[in-house]
């Protein structure tokens, strides 16, 4: 296996030169940061029907690749009890706890300059005068 190979994970690609990119490839899925939102604030193990309903309009898919990913990358466990349905369980990791700061601060970021992104966005739409 060459390194290109060992260095992806479930659609991540870890990349030596900037930690910047890595962090974009974990937390790049529309999905992704929602997810990791409702893991951290529920802080407690959390059921995979709840955790589409907590997230929203996800299919079934797309949440069970997402948290597979985290899976693999240590910042979720996946507890699987053979029951008759099976009950499959999600909880945050102490590592992925650690991603706290970084979300709160993201949301800070779009809380502070929500209104100006907008007016930008608006005031690009509008056709100029002529």
């Amino acid at each position: 296996m060459d390194t290109k190979e060992k260095n992806k994970i479930k659609n991540v690609t870890f990349n030596p030169r900037c930690p910047v990119i890595d962090f974009v490839s974990i937390i790049s899925g529309k999905w992704a940061i929602p997810i990791l939102y409702r893991l951290i604030v529920t802080d407690d193990v959390i059921r995979f029907g709840a955790l589409q309903r907590a997230v929203g309009a996800i299919t079934q898919k797309e949440l069970t690749k997402q948290l597979r990913s985290f899976e693999a990358l240590g910042i979720v466990t996946r507890t699987v009890y053979p029951e008759m349905p099976p009950r499959v369980e999600y909880q945050i990791t102490e590592l992925g706890k650690t991603l706290k700061p970084t979300l709160d601060s993201l949301a800070g970021w779009m809380e502070e300059h929500r209104e100006e992104l907008l007016e930008n966005f608006h005031h690009q739409a509008q056709p100029e005068d002529k």
